[in-house]
């Protein structure tokens, strides 16, 4: 089947630049933390990489699972920001074809979630903590029903 991640497989990278790229964190990451504490600062509880739907094999990366919001904090280089993302140009069409599939993946996961009535939040590694915070906050206590 024509685009799937098997395709991949058959032009993947060399195996040291392969070796780096099965190295990246995918949680606990810097941005991440600081985040979590940023939330928790404001009296937020919430659960880490947990998949809250059946059916879907994505965790998300903080859940409010009361206010049913699901966080995700993404990487400029892996899911394609529109400020610092870029393209290496070594095997440029393999990478192309990858960070376009995680583009894909991440809209899949927003809709599937959104459609079973939760609410996605995407917040860029680049964006502030505190600020990126300020907006969770808002949106899980709307979505509580409470302020405290």
């Amino acid at each position: 089947m024509a685009g799937t991640s098997a395709d991949l497989i058959l032009q993947a990278p060399e195996p040291h630049k392969r070796r780096s790229m099965q190295a990246q964190r995918e949680r606990d990451t810097g941005p991440e933390l600081s985040l979590r504490r940023a939330l928790h600062g404001r009296g937020l509880r919430y659960r880490v990489h947990r998949k809250v739907q059946p059916g879907l094999r994505r965790e998300v990366d903080v859940v409010f699972v009361r206010a049913r919001v699901a966080v995700f904090v993404d990487g400029c280089f892996w899911h394609c920001c529109p400020v610092h993302g870029s393209s290496p140009t070594r095997n440029a069409a393999w990478w192309r074809r990858k960070l376009d599939l995680n583009k894909e993946r991440d809209e899949d996961t927003d809709r599937r979630l959104r459609e079973s009535g939760w609410e996605v939040i995407r917040v860029w590694e680049h964006e502030v903590a505190t600020e990126a915070a300020d907006r969770i906050e808002d949106v899980v206590r709307r979505r509580a029903g409470r302020d405290g």
